[in-house]
């Protein structure tokens, strides 16, 4: 027995493939088909941050592993060791009339794959419907050949062009936040941060999908997309990360011994960033009182060749949210004379009274002391009111009267200021231009558990609230985005739609009546223009004109057409945006 799964040229489809060669009419000798990303409607866009275009990404780093796979697995083998094999594995699979192994063998005698791809270019966005490649056939014989290398096309494709998709959106909403905040441009590339390679479905999964990732940011835990680009694209530099701990490291220290652990992990790195993993126990001891603790130590680090000494604080459990923003209080200033508790008392009141009023369902009488805590000229307040409810026809209950109960200044707990305003009130840091504030760069945040699009905008948004800059944060974005994807995110499908039969040519699609339209095709040769910066798809054209436009040949014939960096591709694709 094998010790692993080794992939294979011939077997590197879905089963039914193996009888599609003889299920053509007879005298076709041409099938061309594309691939195309069909509807995004299960893509999470967040209001403001919609766009009806995906990356596209991935092709060169597919094809050069096609080819690869193509020649060590069947090209150069013995003709007939690899033909026999193959038909050992598939006769007792499929059935004796499953397979005509003599294509296999004309195949094999060509000595490389008789196919054209044509695509747009890598880094490009490419609207809903618009094909990003087409295939076909260059030998006629070979008509079956296209659409045989459907399930490994679809299959390497989509996840790649899906996460570079998905991560192009984190780099917009965090750019916006910049821009608004005025937070570090330069920092934006480090913002997002990729944390999923565990959460995969494989090391290759992984290094597909992150290299995608690496496409919009330059953060990255993922070895395995460094080690593809490089492979696959080449680059002056892929991305970086920093020394960090994990828990297993926090925990061999001992819970009692946790200041101590901090320390020597300051020693063994003293200088450059270091992330230490902080809520093994407990978080907010950490953020507050062994921050304050290891403050003079966290200070004196020595700046690297870059000029960093920073200490990052990584938390990994709780609302990413709260932890990081805290919560948001209601700021009554300019309603308020002064810090008058009266004028404080009465304005509250009256929010109360009508949140209150608004949050009660009928029927219900809500509660009767319901409270709340309001900013004042950077104090806060405890307001509690005692409410007296009525109701109409025993049914519909209003409020009747509202009194003050109580008013009381108060101070807000770590997990209610956040992780940000705690390390500020600890090493303070500057205020830019706009007006917002960036903590000391001696102390940075992480936080790398469950984050999505959304949570990415309300983590921002909340510290715009509480007026500091978007450039406080790191996110790490893990296997809770990446894998919660499919190929229907991006409803990326291959199929054919021109075929020439009897040297006749003929235009085919699909259009299923029992579809909502998504999965209606386009229709026979393909050509794709620019329109005001977007592609655009024109089908049914004549064979002089599919050879114009956008498409262009990146592999024909076994032979590479095009090959560009991955310097390229992240040039191109800020080009788009």
């Amino acid at each position: 027995m094998n010790s692993r799964f080794k992939q294979t040229a011939l077997m590197s489809c879905d089963s039914y493939k193996l009888g599609h060669a003889d299920q053509y009419p007879e005298g076709t000798t041409k099938v061309y088909s594309n691939f195309t990303p069909r509807s995004n409607l299960h893509l999470n866009q967040p209001e403001g941050y919609k766009d009806n275009r995906i990356v596209f990404f991935g092709l060169q780093a597919f094809l050069l592993e096609l080819k690869e796979v193509f020649d060590s697995t069947f090209f150069n083998c013995n003709k007939d060791e690899v033909v026999n094999e193959f038909v050992e594995f598939v006769a007792p699979f499929v059935g004796p009339k499953g397979f005509d192994k003599s294509r296999i063998e004309a195949l094999w005698e060509v000595g490389y794959l008789p196919v054209e791809v044509k695509a747009l270019p890598e880094g490009s966005k490419v609207p809903i419907g618009v094909p990003v490649l087409t295939i076909t056939n260059t030998l006629p014989e070979f008509y079956w050949l296209p659409n045989f290398l459907e399930t490994w096309i679809s299959s390497e494709l989509w996840k790649a062009s899906t996460s570079a998709t998905v991560s192009n959106i984190y780099k917009r909403i965090i750019s916006n936040y910049s821009d608004i905040t005025g937070g570090s441009s330069e920092f934006v590339m480090w913002q997002g941060h990729d944390f999923s390679v565990r959460g995969m479905s494989g090391i290759q999964d992984s290094a597909k999908s992150g290299a995608g990732h690496l496409l919009s940011f330059l953060g990255t835990d993922n070895l395995p997309a460094v080690k593809l680009i490089k492979d696959a694209y080449g680059c002056t530099f892929v991305g970086g990360s920093v020394p960090a701990t994990e828990h297993s490291v926090m925990c061999a220290g001992g819970e009692e011994d946790e200041l101590q652990t901090f320390k020597r992990l300051l020693k063994t790195y003293p200088s450059g960033v270091v992330s230490i993993v902080s809520d093994t126990w407990s978080y907010w001891d950490v953020i507050t009182g062994l921050a304050v603790q290891l403050k003079e130590d966290i200070l004196n680090r020595v700046p690297d060749s870059l000029g960093l000494a920073k200490t990052v604080f990584r938390a990994d459990s709780g609302d990413p949210v709260k932890i990081i923003v805290g919560e948001l209080f209601e700021d009554i200033s300019e309603f308020v004379d002064g810090n008058c508790i009266t004028s404080i008392g009465d304005v509250a009141l009256e929010i109360i009274r009508d949140r209150t009023g608004e949050e009660t369902e009928h029927g219900e009488h809500g509660e009767s002391e319901p409270s709340g805590i309001f900013k004042c000229n950077d104090k806060y307040y405890l307001v509690k009111v005692q409410i007296e409810w009525n109701r109409y026809d025993k049914q519909y209950y209003y409020i009747d009267s509202v009194n003050l109960k109580s008013i009381e200044e108060v101070e807000l707990t770590p997990a209610q200021k956040g992780s940000v305003e705690c390390l500020w009130e600890i090493f303070g840091g500057t205020t830019n231009e706009k007006g917002y504030r960036t903590l000391n760069q001696r102390v940075g945040l992480i936080y790398g558990d469950s984050i999505t699009p959304d949570r990415c905008i309300a983590i921002l948004e909340g510290l715009k609230q509480k007026g500091f800059a978007s450039d406080n944060i790191v996110f790490g974005i893990g296997s809770y985005t990446f894998q919660y994807c499919t190929r229907d995110t991006l409803g990326f499908a291959m199929k054919a739609t021109y075929v020439e039969i009897e040297g006749q040519p003929f235009a085919i699609f699909k259009n299923p009546k029992t579809d909502s339209g998504t999965k209606k095709s386009a229709k026979g040769l393909l050509k794709v223009t620019t329109e005001n910066g977007n592609y655009k798809l024109q089908d049914e054209v004549t064979q002089e004109e599919e050879l114009q436009g956008e498409f262009r040949t990146v592999f024909k014939d076994g032979e590479f057409k095009v090959l560009e960096s991955f310097d390229t591709l992240r040039e191109r694709l800020v080009g788009f945006n």
